[in-house]
């Protein structure tokens, strides 16, 4: 049974969101305060966060940084600001979605059911070994989930191996950031399509020396994105 923590100090919204997760047979933890989320998340074991953005204690962009640096779970941002500015700081920092509130419990459920699946997919033990991807100096481990380019390591979230790894493994394709959007987390793109754009820069930084002349990641404008060889 996935374990879960929810990080919310809103104790109706907290319960209720444990109360439709526990139904779909998750093991749900609650934590109020940034400061306990946090302590949580890296003292145990947890399948995925849901951590809401404003806290009391420390803030879930702090929240969400911290663990970050030291795990590579889904984690699943929840906040009722609906300015794009924080959506694009959240994702920045390493958050794999961001829902804005009010949100109904059944799609939150739906989330983090797909995060889970998505993510046992790509990390469980049923991966080939050795499986790697190697294109003009960029070396993609698909089984140790780690990236070199010019064999220096970089360090990437889990969404953003999931996307660079899927264009890598489909070049010269352009791909619609709705297209990829859905391809990388299972779910309809509307209103998220800040979320592709996001993780497109992101990656950019990591793999680029210069990141206005893309080397690998090309934009495709008005279209989407393809990956170059």
């Amino acid at each position: 049974m996935s374990r879960i923590l929810i990080v919310e100090d809103e104790k109706e919204i907290a319960d209720l969101e444990k109360d439709y997760l526990e139904l779909s047979e998750f093991q749900v933890e609650i934590a109020n305060d940034g400061n306990e989320g946090l302590n949580k998340a890296l003292s145990e074991e947890y399948a995925l966060v849901v951590l809401d953005l404003m806290l009391p204690g420390m803030d879930g962009f702090e929240v969400c940084r911290r663990i970050r640096e030291e795990k590579n779970i889904p984690i699943l941002m929840v906040s009722a600001k609906k300015d794009d500015i924080d959506k694009i700081r959240g994702l920045g920092l390493g958050a794999d979605d961001y829902m804005t509130k009010p949100f109904s419990p059944s799609e939150l459920v739906a989330r983090v059911k797909a995060h889970l699946a998505r993510y046992d997919r790509l990390v469980g033990s049923g991966q080939k070994q050795n499986d790697i991807v190697e294109i003009r100096g960029l070396k993609i481990d698909k089984t140790a989930r780690r990236v070199y380019v010019d064999g220096e390591e970089r360090t990437f979230t889990t969404k953003e191996f999931d996307l660079l790894t899927f264009l890598a493994e489909n070049p010269n394709h352009v791909f619609t950031k709705e297209e990829l959007f859905r391809e990388i987390w299972d779910m309809d793109s509307v209103g998220d399509i800040a979320t592709v754009t996001v993780h497109i820069k992101k990656i950019r930084e990591k793999l680029e020396y210069d990141t206005s002349k893309p080397q690998y990641i090309e934009t495709i404008w008005g279209v989407g994105y393809r990956f170059k060889v």
